[in-house]
C-alpha cells in the first residue's frame, strides 16, 4: 500500500500523516507550498498544486500511488461566498484533475466531503438521501462528488464530514475547539449559536 495524501499540512491531513507513520504505512504527504508540518519527514513530503494538472501528473507518476486521500479542499465557507470561482476551481475542478490521475493508476480515490451537501431541513441523514447544497461551499463539494458517482469507474469512496476539529501544527485556520479553548484562557465571552445540531451515524 502506498498512500498519496492531498492537504497535508491541514489538520486532518496532519492527523493521516501520524497514522501513517504510526502504523508504519509508505506515505507521500502533499500540500500547497512548503511542508509546515514537523511530524512528517522532508523527504516523504512534495509541494504540489492542484489545481494544476501537469504538478499532479508530475507527482502521480514519480510516487504511483495504490491510494489517495484527497482532504485539500477551500473550506472557509465565508470565503467560498466571497470567491466563488476560486471555490469550484480547488473543490470541483481539482477534484477532477486527482480522480483523473488516480484513475491512471488504478488507484483508489478518497474524497473528503461535508454534511452541508444537505440543507438541514429533515435532519437524521443517511448517504442515500438527496442532496440539497445553500452555500457555494457545499455546491462545490456536490458537484465534486457527481464527478464520481457519474464515473464508469467505481474505485473510489466518499467520506462526509461533520466537524473537524483538534489541534495541529501551523494551522492557517482555527477550529471551534481551538477557538473556544483560546477564548475561555482570555476570559473572553463565547458566542455559540444553540440551534443547530450536528451528528454522525
Amino acid at each position: 500500500m502506498k498512500i498519496l495524501i492531498t492537504g497535508s499540512n491541514g489538520l486532518l491531513g496532519q492527523k493521516i500523516v501520524q497514522q501513517c507513520i504510526h502504523h508504519s504505512i509508505d506515505f507521500c504527504a502533499t500540500s500547497k507550498g512548503s511542508n509546515r508540518n514537523p511530524d512528517c519527514p522532508n523527504d516523504v513530503y512534495v509541494e504540489l498544486d492542484i489545481t494544476s494538472e501537469e504538478s499532479v501528473s508530475s507527482v502521480f507518476k514519480s510516487y504511483r500511488p495504490t491510494h489517495v486521500i484527497h482532504t485539500a479542499a477551500m473550506t472557509n465557507v465565508d470565503q467560498c461566498e466571497i470567491q466563488p470561482d476560486a471555490c469550484k476551481k480547488m473543490n470541483t475542478e481539482a477534484v477532477e484533475i486527482v480522480f483523473r490521475a488516480s484513475k491512471a493508476l488504478n488507484a483508489h480515490f478518497q474524497l473528503l466531503s461535508t454534511d452541508f451537501v444537505f440543507d438541514g431541513l429533515k435532519g437524521d441523514y443517511s448517504e442515500d438521501d438527496v442532496v440539497n447544497p445553500l452555500s457555494e461551499y457545499a455546491k462545490s463539494k456536490v458537484e465534486a462528488e457527481q464527478i464520481l458517482l457519474s464515473d464508469a469507474n467505481k474505485n473510489w469512496s466518499i467520506a462526509r464530514t461533520i466537524i473537524v476539529y483538534g489541534e495541529g501544527h501551523h494551522l492557517t485556520r482555527s477550529n471551534i475547539v481551538l477557538w473556544a479553548v483560546e477564548a475561555l484562557r482570555k476570559g473572553d465571552p463565547l458566542n455559540i449559536v444553540d440551534d443547530q445540531f450536528r451528528a454522525m451515524v
